[in-house]
């Protein structure tokens, strides 16, 4: 906290702003779009990454807005990928404490941002204790569609399998049951190690108020984590893709990396890479 318990709004204007110009559009996977003036990213598209509107953005960038929240700061360094330093010091600046350590880490290190960078080949997504799409490279957004379309608490995984459109992944009902279960115990797991996440309870919350079938499996379902499995995409423009679905926990942070992959040489190979070329015209609406 700031030793004037103020918020320093020029700094935090500072701070922003050249954080937002050391970023391109493609190392947050969105389209690079037409020829830019100035490098970066622009406001329209920080606040598209961190769900908050761009009028938002601007006051805070012309140092005259209002006291931002733990949540909305939060947004704001994992959208501008602020390392471990920079995201304490926009929380100092802002006279706001640091999220507990008991709480779910919904910050991705600057580590991990770059394993994503290098991983351009393929869809990589990385996601919290509880689902939440927390960031992913260009890949996978051309692959399962843009999720800077949705509101921040609607970017969740069980959020979508239960809530959401009908996303790309193409389920047998059989495959769709069993995927249902297991989002339902993976967030069990998250709700006995983290009892006191208030965005985890606003999370279940909300499920079990709007759907009857989380309901049921809530009360029926054992813990259960994450586990690597096949998913077949039905994509719009270069049809189905059989994938390899990976998932490589990181254990300190309870965070998984989510690797969309397919044998070298095969159908699948053949269809990502020229998901490569045609890139993000095609992501859409849709999600998987």
């Amino acid at each position: 906290m700031s030793e004037t318990g103020q918020v320093n709004r020029p700094e935090i204007a500072r701070l922003l702003r050249q954080a937002r110009s050391r970023i391109s559009p493609d190392d947050v996977g969105m389209p690079s779009g037409e020829r830019r003036r100035v490098p970066g990213l622009r406001r329209e598209e920080v606040a598209a990454l961190a769900g908050v509107s761009v009028d938002y953005v601007v006051r805070l960038e012309q140092a005259r807005g209002p006291h931002p929240s733990p949540g909305v700061l939060s947004a704001l360094a994992r959208a501008l990928r602020l390392n471990d330093d920079a995201r304490a010091e926009l929380f100092e600046l802002a006279d706001v404490r640091l999220p507990r350590t008991d709480t779910i880490d919904l910050h991705v290190r600057p580590s991990i941002q770059r394993l994503l960078d290098r991983l351009n080949d393929l869809p990589v997504i990385v996601m919290s204790a509880k689902g939440d799409f927390l960031a992913w490279n260009s890949m996978a957004s051309a692959l399962l569609g843009d999720w800077t379309r949705l509101p921040v608490r609607e970017r969740n995984i069980v959020w979508q399998r239960f809530l959401g459109e009908q996303g790309r992944v193409a389920n047998t009902p059989e495959e769709a049951a069993q995927s249902a279960g297991q989002s339902v115990g993976s967030l069990r797991a998250a709700a006995a190690k983290y009892p006191h996440d208030a965005g985890l309870r606003d999370l279940i919350d909300r499920l079990r108020e709007a759907s009857a079938d989380f309901r049921r499996l809530w009360t029926e379902t054992d813990v259960a984590p994450w586990r690597s499995h096949t998913k077949t995409i039905r994509h719009p423009e270069v049809g189905d893709l059989t994938l390899e679905c990976d998932s490589m926990v990181l254990p300190d942070t309870d965070q998984s990396v989510i690797v969309y992959s397919a044998e070298p040489g095969s159908e699948a190979a053949e269809k990502l890479d020229l998901l490569r070329v045609i890139g993000m015209q095609f992501s859409g609406q849709s999600r998987g």
